[in-house]
C-alpha cells in the first residue's frame, strides 16, 4: 500500500466552478473587486488539507499557449465562450494564494493541465504514491489505474466521488478504461469541440463498443452497419479516429516529477495573511491563521469573560443571572481554526420550564435596552403556527429557552406572562424574520411594541441580492454554523416531523441559538449600516411595514369559490377549442404540453423556420420568445401561446386558489416578502398575488373571485397613476414631462406630439402606442432592436423614435447618463430614501454585462423610489385607519395599487385620505396622482 499521498488539482476547472457557484451572489470586497473564485478555489485547498490529509500536492495550470491539439485541430475549443473577466482577474490571485500557502504551480506552454497531470501522475505512482486527480472533469478517467483515482468535487447535493478503476468503468458502462478515450472518440466533446461522429451519441457508442471494442474495431466492421447510421459511421471513419487522438491525454510530457517541490509545507504566514486581509476573508483568515486574527480586535464582538460551565438544565439564580452585561464569548484567542458550532464555541444556554424562572427572566429582560427573541413553532404558516416555545438573548453566549405546552390554554397563560413585556414601548426587541414572530404573537393576542430591529431586513438593505438566512448570515459574519432544523426533525416533505415532538433538551440547545446568534448578527451588521447611513430606512419604513404586513396577512380576503369553479369548467372548454385548432393548423395530433413533440411539429412537419434554434440537449427550442417571433406569419404560434396562457390560468390559479382558502376564515392568507426583490418592492406568495393577470380578458376574470366579506363592505382600489414615469420626470427634471404631469395632459400624447412633430390634437392611436411603448421602455434602457420588436416596425424607425425622443427629452437622457456616471463612479444606484442596488459589472469590460448593470443604475432608482413610495403610503394608510378606528381594512398590495376592504359608511372618506396620503408619500417636483375605483369585487374595483 502506498504511504504518501498526491493531490494533483485541476486549476482552471476548479476556479470556473467556484466562479459560476456564486454567480447569483458573488462576493465582492469594499474596493469593488469579485473574489467569488478565490474564496470557492482557497476553500477547495482547506478542505483537501482537512478531509484527505495529504503529503504532497500540487495545482496545475494551463497556458495560453497553443497545444498539438490545435495544431492538430484548428477548431479545438474554437466553439468556448471567453473567459469572463472576473475570472481572468482571479488567475494570478490563485497564483498568489499558492505560492502564500507554499503549494507548488506546474504549467507549461504547449501543454494543457490535464496532459501535465496525466505524466505528473504516472510518474509518482511508480514511485509509491496514491494519486488523486481533483478535477470535475470525466476525461480524466481514461488515466486511473490502480493507485490513480479521478477525485470529482460536490456538485447539485452530490457528496465528493472518488473513482477507482470500477468505479470509472460504472460511470461509463464500458469494459475497461481504455475505453473511455474510444466513448470521447466516437460521441465526441462538445465542450472541446471534438468531432466524434456526427449522430452517435453515448448510447450507440456504448453499443459499438460492446460489439467491436475500440474506435479502431468499429471502423473495420463499418461495412456490418446497416441504414442512416452506418452512412455516418462510414462517413465519420476519420473524425472519430481524429477525436480520439485529440481526447487522448498525453502522459509523456518533458516536465520533471519532483517529490521534494510537491511536499505539504507550513504557510507563509505573513504573506497569507496579507493576502487574506486583501481579499477581505475575514472568517477564512481565523480558520487558516487563528493567532493572527485574535490580534484583531475587531473580530471581538464583545468583552471577554471567563467562560461558564455549558448547562440547558436548571441552576442558581446567581449562576443564571450574575454575568449580567458583562458576560460573552470567549476572547478571539481561543477560537478555533475551524467554522465553530454548538459543539465546539462555549454558550450558556437555560431551560426557564418553571413560573418562578419565567419571572425572574422577565425582571431581567425588562431592565434591558433591547433583548432579542425566537418563537419555535408547529408550523411554517405563522396563521396556523402552534408556539412550542419562546428563547430569549440578551448577552452574546447566553439565552434562555421557554417552553410552551400543547394544550393551547395552558400555552396562553404562560404566553401571558410575557404579555407587558412584549408590549412595553421602551423596550427594544430584535428578532430574525420579525414579522412571522411578531404574527405568530398576534394569533396569542399581544401585540409586539417598542423600537424593533430585524436582522433579516438589516442585511436585505446592506446586501439585496444575496441570501439573507440565519445560516449564511452567521457564516458569513461570526464564523459559525447553527444547528439544522433537519437535525431535529428529518428532511423537508411529508415524513417531517414536529417540533412538538423534539426532546426538551435538544430544542433548548436549538432555539437558545437562534435567540444568541441573531443578537449576535445585530451588532455585526447595524455597525454596517449605521457606516452606509440606512439605518433609517431600516427604522422608519422596513420594520413599521412589517406590522403593517402582518395585519394584511392575518386578514386575508374573501374568495367566491363557486365563481372560481365555474371559471375553471370554462377554461377547460377553451383549452380543449384552441387544442382542437392548434391539431387543424398542423394537420396531426401530438401532445401540446410537450415541447419535444411541439419542436418536431413546428420544425420538422411544418417546417416554419429552416434553422431553428436549439436548446443545450438538443431539443428544439420553444419557448414563449421563440414563438413570439413566429406569432404574426404562422397562426399556430399564435394558437400554441393562447393554449398555454389558459393552461397556466387554470391550474396556477383557478384550480390552485380554492385550496388555498382557510378553513376557519374563509379567506385567502397570502404572505407578503419584504426580502426578495432587490428593487425593494414587494412580493407575495402562497397565493403570489402579484403575479395574477390583467392584460387578457380571460386573466382578468380571476380577479372578479376577490370579494368584499360581507354586503356591509367593497371593495375599493387605488393605484399610483404612471408613477415610475413621474419618478422619471421629477428626477429628470425634464421641463416637458413636468409640465405635462402638472397639468394632468396625457404624457403618452404628449410624447408622441414631440416626437413625431404633430400638434397634440392630432396625435393617432398609433402614434400614442408607439410613444406609450417608448415612455415606459425607456426607464428600462430598451433598444432600437427591442423597441422593433415590441411594435412590430423595422429596426430603423424603432432607431429613429427613440432619437427624435432624446432630443424633444433632452433632461432625460442627460438623466440616464448621469445615473450611468454615478453608478460607475460608486458601483451602486440609489433610491430617494437610501435603498441601494449594487452594480458589480458597471465597469466591466465585458459589453454584455456591462450593458445590463447600465439599464439598472437608470432602473432601480425609479423602480426601487416606486417601491420606497408606495411602502411608506401603507405605512401613513394604517396608522391613519387605526388612529382613526375604522372598520374598513386594507388587504392587498399588488405593484402601485392596495386593494381595501371598505365599509359602506366610510367610502367617501377613505377615497379622500387614501388619496392624501398616497400622493403625499414621499413628496416630488412632479405632481403624483392616483386612480380609484370601487366595486363588487377585485375587477370592478380596478
Amino acid at each position: 500500500m502506498p504511504s504518501k499521498k498526491l493531490f494533483l488539482l485541476d486549476a482552471m476547472a476548479l476556479i470556473y466552478r467556484a466562479h459560476f457557484a456564486f454567480i447569483k451572489n458573488p462576493r465582492i470586497t469594499t474596493t469593488g473587486l469579485n473574489t467569488s473564485a478565490v474564496f470557492g478555489f482557497t476553500n477547495t485547498l482547506l478542505e483537501v488539507f482537512r478531509k484527505e490529509n495529504p503529503s504532497h500536492i500540487a495545482i496545475v495550470f494551463d497556458t495560453k499557449a497553443p497545444t498539438f491539439r490545435h495544431v492538430r485541430f484548428p477548431e479545438y475549443k474554437a466553439n468556448r465562450e471567453a473567459m469572463p473577466e472576473d475570472i481572468g482577474v482571479a488567475i494570478p490571485l490563485v497564483k498568489r494564494l499558492a505560492k502564500a500557502m507554499n503549494v507548488e504551480l506546474l504549467e507549461l506552454d504547449g501543454y494543457e493541465a490535464d496532459d501535465i497531470i496525466g505524466t505528473i501522475a504516472k510518474k509518482a505512482a511508480r514511485e509509491d504514491f496514491e494519486v488523486y486527480m481533483y478535477t470535475p472533469d470525466k476525461d480524466y478517467g481514461q488515466l486511473v489505474e490502480e493507485h490513480i483515482f479521478l477525485y470529482k468535487p460536490a456538485f447539485m447535493g452530490n457528496a465528493i466521488e472518488k473513482q477507482g478503476i470500477e468505479e470509472v468503468k460504472a460511470k461509463w458502462g464500458i469494459d475497461h478504461i481504455d475505453q473511455v478515450v474510444d466513448m470521447l472518440g466516437l460521441m465526441g466533446d462538445k465542450v472541446d469541440n471534438i468531432p466524434g461522429i456526427p449522430g452517435v451519441g453515448e448510447k450507440t457508442a456504448l453499443k459499438y463498443l460492446k460489439a467491436y471494442g475500440s474506435v479502431e474495431g468499429l471502423i473495420e466492421n463499418a461495412d456490418e452497419i446497416k441504414g442512416k447510421i452506418g452512412e455516418k459511421v462510414r462517413a465519420g471513419k476519420e473524425s472519430a479516429i481524429l477525436s480520439k487522438e485529440l481526447a487522448r491525454i498525453d502522459i509523456n510530457v518533458p516536465i520533471a516529477f519532483d517529490e521534494e517541490r510537491l511536499k505539504v509545507e507550513e504557510y507563509s504566514k505573513e504573506e497569507l495573511g496579507e493576502f487574506l486581509d486583501e481579499m477581505e476573508f475575514r472568517t477564512l483568515k481565523r480558520r487558516m491563521l487563528p493567532e493572527a486574527a485574535a490580534s484583531e480586535p475587531e473580530q471581538s464582538t464583545a468583552k471577554a469573560a471567563t467562560p461558564k460551565k455549558k448547562s440547558t438544565g436548571s441552576t442558581s439564580q446567581m449562576d443564571l443571572f450574575g454575568g449580567g452585561s458583562s458576560a460573552g464569548p470567549a476572547d478571539a484567542s481561543s477560537l478555533p481554526a475551524v467554522v465553530q458550532t454548538i459543539e465546539t464555541k462555549d454558550h450558556r444556554y437555560y431551560c426557564m420550564d418553571t413560573k418562578e424562572k419565567r419571572a425572574e427572566l422577565i425582571k431581567y429582560l425588562k431592565a434591558q435596552d433591547e433583548f432579542c427573541f425566537d418563537t419555535e413553532t408547529t408550523d411554517l404558516d405563522a396563521f396556523d403556527a402552534e408556539l412550542v416555545g419562546l428563547s430569549f438573548s440578551y448577552v452574546p453566549g447566553e439565552a434562555y429557552y421557554v417552553p410552551t405546552p400543547a394544550n393551547r390554554e395552558e400555552a396562553q397563560a404562560i404566553v401571558d406572562e410575557f404579555k407587558e413585556l412584549f408590549e412595553d414601548d421602551k423596550v427594544g426587541k430584535i428578532a430574525q424574520n420579525l414579522k412571522y414572530d411578531v404574527s405568530v404573537l398576534k394569533t396569542y393576542g399581544i401585540r409586539v411594541a417598542g423600537p424593533q430591529y430585524d436582522t433579516m431586513l438589516a442585511h436585505y438593505l446592506l446586501e439585496p441580492d444575496q441570501r439573507h438566512g440565519m445560516d449564511a448570515l452567521a457564516d458569513q459574519y461570526l464564523n459559525y454554523s447553527p444547528v439544522s432544523i433537519e437535525k431535529l426533525i428529518g428532511q423537508k416533505g411529508k415524513k417531517q416531523g414536529s417540533m412538538r415532538d423534539v426532546p426538551l433538551e435538544q430544542i433548548t440547545e436549538y432555539a437558545s441559538e437562534d435567540a444568541d446568534i441573531t443578537l449576535q448578527l445585530k451588532h455585526k451588521l447595524d455597525a454596517e449600516l449605521q457606516e452606509r447611513g440606512q439605518r433609517k430606512l431600516l427604522d422608519e419604513v422596513e420594520v413599521p411595514l412589517v406590522h403593517v404586513l402582518s395585519d394584511m396577512e392575518m386578514e386575508g380576503i374573501n374568495v367566491d369559490v363557486h365563481s372560481l369553479y365555474e371559471l375553471s369548467e370554462t377554461l377547460q372548454k377553451d383549452i380543449v377549442t384552441t387544442q382542437k385548432e392548434i391539431f387543424e393548423i398542423a394537420g396531426t395530433e401530438f401532445n401540446v404540453g410537450s415541447p419535444k413533440q411541439l419542436g418536431e411539429v413546428l420544425f420538422d412537419h411544418m417546417k416554419i423556420d429552416l434553422k431553428p434554434k436549439k436548446t443545450p440537449s438538443g431539443q428544439y427550442a420553444t419557448g414563449e420568445d421563440i414563438l413570439t417571433k413566429y406569432e404574426n406569419e404562422h397562426a399556430i404560434a399564435r394558437k400554441i401561446l393562447d393554449y398555454r396562457e389558459l393552461s397556466k390560468l387554470k391550474s396556477t390559479y383557478v384550480d390552485a386558489l380554492p385550496a388555498l382558502v382557510n378553513k376557519r376564515t374563509g379567506h385567502i392568507h397570502t404572505s407578503y416578502n419584504q426580502a426578495v426583490a432587490a428593487t425593494g418592492r414587494l412580493s407575495s406568495n402562497n397565493p403570489n398575488l402579484q403575479n395574477i393577470p390583467i392584460r387578457t380578458e380571460r386573466g382578468r376574470e380571476i380577479r372578479k373571485a376577490f370579494i368584499p366579506r360581507s354586503e356591509e363592505f367593497k371593495i375599493f382600489s387605488a393605484d399610483y397613476s404612471q408613477i415610475e414615469l413621474r419618478i422619471m420626470a421629477a428626477f429628470s427634471e425634464d421641463e416637458s414631462m413636468v409640465n405635462a404631469f402638472n397639468n394632468d395632459v396625457d404624457i403618452h400624447s404628449t410624447t408622441a406630439s414631440k416626437v413625431f412633430g404633430v400638434a397634440l390634437e392630432d396625435v393617432t392611436s398609433d402614434m400614442r402606442r408607439k410613444s406609450k411603448m417608448v415612455n415606459f421602455g425607456i426607464i428600462y434602457g430598451i433598444s432600437a432592436f427591442g423597441l422593433a420588436q415590441r411594435l412590430g416596425i423595422a429596426r430603423s424607425e424603432a432607431k429613429e423614435i427613440i432619437d427624435n425622443y432624446f432630443e424633444q427629452f433632452p433632461r432625460v437622457k442627460a438623466y440616464m447618463d448621469e445615473c450611468v456616471t454615478k453608478a460607475r463612479e460608486h458601483e451602486y444606484a440609489e433610491t430617494i430614501l437610501g435603498r441601494r442596488r449594487y452594480l458589480r459589472d458597471i465597469n466591466s469590460r465585458n459589453q454584455t454585462n456591462r450593458g445590463f448593470a447600465e439599464r439598472n443604475a437608470i432602473n432601480a432608482p425609479i423602480q426601487g423610489s416606486a417601491a420606497d413610495m408606495i411602502k411608506v403610503a401603507m405605512i401613513n394608510i394604517d396608522k391613519w385607519m387605526k388612529t382613526e378606528k375604522l372598520k374598513s381594512k386594507m388587504l392587498l398590495q399588488v405593484h402601485d395599487e392596495l386593494i381595501f376592504d371598505a365599509h359602506k359608511d366610510e367610502l367617501e372618506v377613505l377615497q379622500e385620505n387614501v388619496h392624501r396620503l398616497m400622493v403625499n408619500a414621499i413628496p416630488m417636483k412632479v405632481k403624483i396622482d392616483t386612480g380609484m375605483g370601487i366595486g363588487e369585487n377585485w375587477l370592478e374595483a380596478h
